[in-house]
């Protein structure tokens, strides 16, 4: 997995060993899960009540968010058959191991999908691991109700008369996370369950890729420590909601380096939604393959706007195709990178700016497919509007 967009503007040599990490531990006949608390006996409340800020107005401490949500924050076991045989040709059974968390009464759980798909293979079974205060934990069989690759969010759900009192987490509005402000993650970082680590908002709009390939714009950028075994987990900020889904880290050596990304809450909010109705998610889709248009490349090719979406192909029988959007004819290097340039470049669709790549990627995810758009695009110097009635993603995108 990688971050698509994210190393070019660093230093070559400072990166050239990091590398992105999904947060997912796989395990061979992991047995009891309870012998691996490292954390001090957690105060899980027998009854869960919304958080509220502490009496400064500053926000909640790390230790009140554990206390007050831990017992909503699950280990998830995904059972993936037999892995072959041991030294002793004994059977051996391939587990993956990560994180997931309740988000309402009914026993619905957000995770995600690497922790229970892995290159296209379905879990088996899932189990699912709550912390009941201490070093006691209930197991529960887990249902997977769907699972989104494209944004990596899965959806489990597990019968609440199995496990008690349920503790739902609150969910927050991942777009009004700023930087800097406190976070903390919940999850069991390479087995070891149940652990808490905190941070601060490292960067927001990054664009991280989905284990498809497809983009999952706006990620979140924390320092706080996450390593393989958080995937699925929430990351928390100091209101006590979750903001996103960790999901991978960028490494040089597979563990953590200061530099986690998660999974923004509100489209994992977007493709529970649709999983829960439907089984599945449906993407709308242009049909354009873009890049970001820099300032450098506009001031060098004489084009007035100095932002956008850069349209550097179009695919063939696409609603941009039909709709008449162009795509670029000759390649250029501008500073080391690369541009196919001659194109439209989209600088808003509806009413929305878009100033980069990303910014018409996370629109088209707002949209659904049979949803017309108007995309104001600059050809030869002059703007002009395009009205594109959007499809459904093909599936082998």
């Amino acid at each position: 997995m990688k971050l698509k967009g994210f190393f070019a503007g660093l230093a070559g040599g400072a990166v050239a060993a990091a590398a992105v990490v999904l947060l997912l531990v796989f395990v061979f006949d992991l047995g009891d899960v309870n012998k691996t608390v490292v954390q001090a006996t957690p105060q899980t409340p027998t009854s869960y009540s919304t958080p509220s800020t502490t009496a400064s107005g500053s926000g909640l401490t790390p230790q009140q968010i554990y206390s007050n949500l831990s017992g909503g924050v699950v280990m998830v076991l995904s059972d993936f058959g037999s892995s072959g045989t041991d030294v002793f040709g004994q059977s051996q059974s391939s587990q993956a191991l990560g994180t997931g968390f309740v988000v309402d009464k009914q026993g619905y759980i957000l995770t995600n999908a690497h922790v229970v798909d892995e290159s296209g293979q379905r879990a088996s079974s899932v189990t699912v691991v709550f912390n009941k205060g201490g070093s006691e934990t209930t197991r529960v069989t887990g249902q997977l109700v769907g699972v989104d690759v494209g944004s990596d969010v899965a959806v489990i759900k597990v019968d609440p008369s199995k496990v008690g009192n349920l503790n739902p987490l609150p969910l927050g509005n991942s777009d009004q996370v700023q930087v800097g402000e406190p976070v903390v993650a919940i999850g069991n970082p390479l087995g070891y369950d149940f652990s808490i680590t905190s941070g601060i908002v490292s960067a927001i709009g990054r664009s991280l890729q989905a284990p498809n390939g497809q983009t999952i714009p706006n990620g979140i950028q924390t320092d706080a420590a996450i390593n393989q075994g958080n995937s699925g987990g929430p990351l928390i900020d100091s209101s006590g909601k979750v903001i996103g889904i960790n999901e991978q880290i960028a490494s040089s050596g597979g563990g953590n380096d200061g530099l986690g990304f998660a999974v923004p809450i509100n489209t994992a909010v977007r493709s529970m939604g649709q999983l829960k109705a439907n089984g599945k998610v449906t993407y709308a889709w242009m049909g354009v393959g873009v890049q970001t248009l820099t300032s450098d490349v506009a001031s060098t090719f004489n084009v007035k706007t100095q932002g956008g979406a850069l349209v550097e192909s179009v695919s063939a029988g696409s609603p941009a195709a039909k709709a008449g959007i162009k795509g670029g004819n000759r390649q250029v290097t501008v500073q080391g990178q690369q541009f196919t340039i001659g194109g439209d470049v989209i600088v808003k669709i509806d009413d929305t700016p878009i100033k980069t790549a990303d910014d018409l990627i996370a629109y088209l995810g707002t949209k659904k497919p049979g949803d017309t758009v108007t995309v104001t695009v600059e050809r030869n110097g002059q703007t002009q509007q395009i009205q594109v009635t959007l499809a459904q993603r093909p599936s082998n995108l």
